[in-house]
């Protein structure tokens, strides 16, 4: 079942109001290690708290690994040797991040937008989904179960994105993963998220496989903009 509607002011959360700065939009085109990752996210929360930086999203890929959030359960480590387990930091349980998979960490300044992490965490399901409708992918909400969801044309459930976040003193790090093209077997040494008993696809899995990393950033920016509003543009590579 969907999750019931929120109300109505929590639609916009996302959004500050009247804010002159825009976010500012980074990308990254190789493969960034987790704990570099890590640091760089929290050096940027600091700023952004201390008043010394802009909001920043940023669209990366990691190389194979396994991320555990604060409730992972040592047990849903089905295979703990097979790619390096970081400790995230983040609510949740354990994910797979890799190659063919876009992750979006997004540091928010809640102050300004709106102190509330439930709605946060509905903008950014809302997010996920109007990206995916872009490509004609429709993604729900299930209660009970993060993430976003698609049903496949046998009529089973999949898992098409994961949510993952942290909140410092109102400003937000981690965020999102969406599975462009990645080796779904990989996500076999885990139980994802600690939903045993559901699958896992992608866009190419659901046969966009012309589908490119370029194009899910487009979608990916065009539906933030319009759930966060405005990013800085274009877009800068950083190696």
């Amino acid at each position: 079942m969907m999750q019931a509607p929120v109300q109505a002011e929590e639609r916009l959360a996302g959004r500050a109001p009247g804010a002159a700065r825009t976010v500012e939009w980074r990308i990254s085109d190789r493969p960034v290690a987790y704990p570099e990752a890590l640091a760089a996210m929290e050096a940027r929360v600091q700023a952004i708290r201390d008043g010394g930086a802009r909001e920043l999203v940023w669209l990366l890929e990691h190389p194979p690994l396994y991320t555990a959030g604060t409730s992972a359960r040592r047990g849903d480590l089905l295979l703990a040797d097979r790619f390096p387990v970081y400790q995230a930091g983040r609510g949740g349980q354990y994910t797979y991040h890799g190659p063919g998979q876009r992750v979006a960490y997004l540091m928010l300044d809640l102050r300004r937008r709106r102190p509330d992490v439930r709605a946060y965490v509905w903008s950014l399901e809302e997010w996920i989904i109007r990206a995916l409708a872009r490509f004609d992918i429709r993604g729900e909400r299930r209660d009970g179960r993060i993430g976003i969801w698609v049903v496949r044309p046998d009529g089973g459930e999949a898992k098409i994105a994961a949510i993952g976040v942290r909140v410092r003193r109102w400003v937000t790090y981690h965020g999102i993963a969406i599975n462009l093209d990645p080796d779904l077997e990989h996500f076999a040494g885990i139980v994802p998220c600690g939903l045993a008993g559901f699958g896992v696809t992608s866009l190419a899995d659901l046969g966009l496989n012309a589908t490119t990393l370029p194009d899910l950033d487009l979608a990916l920016r065009a539906a933030f903009e319009e759930v966060f509003g405005p990013a800085d543009a274009p877009p800068p590579a950083v190696p």
